[in-house]
């Protein structure tokens, strides 16, 4: 049986660092680089304030940075990120609350090639972003 969000959310994983093997994903070879987890993303996404949006490549630096390092797994980072999105929207599914739910599309607009992923589709990310007054 597949994983819920919730599961793959609470995976219960560190945050570790990694040296790179071989040049990936514009992190050079012998580079020591972060591979997060949902929940420090899911903090990170959650302390954007209202009305703000910060690209993907920058909560990468961020979070490289938060942790001593330059690089942030492109990957892995990518896969968590949609793991909050879509338990976030599943969230907001059943309970209706804006406020209860981390404000993803601070993050994602509707050109990341993320956003087309999202198993809701980019209607509410728009909603969502122009209610906050962002660019689609």
């Amino acid at each position: 049986m597949a994983k819920t969000w919730l599961e793959k959310f609470h995976n219960g994983r560190k945050p570790v660092i990694e040296t790179c093997a071989k040049d990936f994903s514009g992190i050079p070879a012998g580079e020591k680089f972060l591979i997060s987890t949902p929940e420090e993303i899911d903090q990170y996404i959650k302390s954007i304030p209202r009305s703000k949006s910060i690209g993907l490549q920058t909560m990468k630096k961020d979070l490289a940075l938060k942790h001593g390092v330059e690089y942030c797994c492109p990957l892995t980072t990518g896969i968590f990120t949609r793991i909050i999105s879509e338990l976030a929207f599943e969230n907001y599914s059943k309970n209706k609350n804006i406020n209860d739910i981390t404000p993803f599309w601070r993050v994602i607009d509707s050109k990341t090639p993320l956003a087309k992923k999202l198993s809701f589709g980019l209607d509410f990310i728009k909603e969502m972003r122009m209610a906050e007054g962002l660019p689609l």
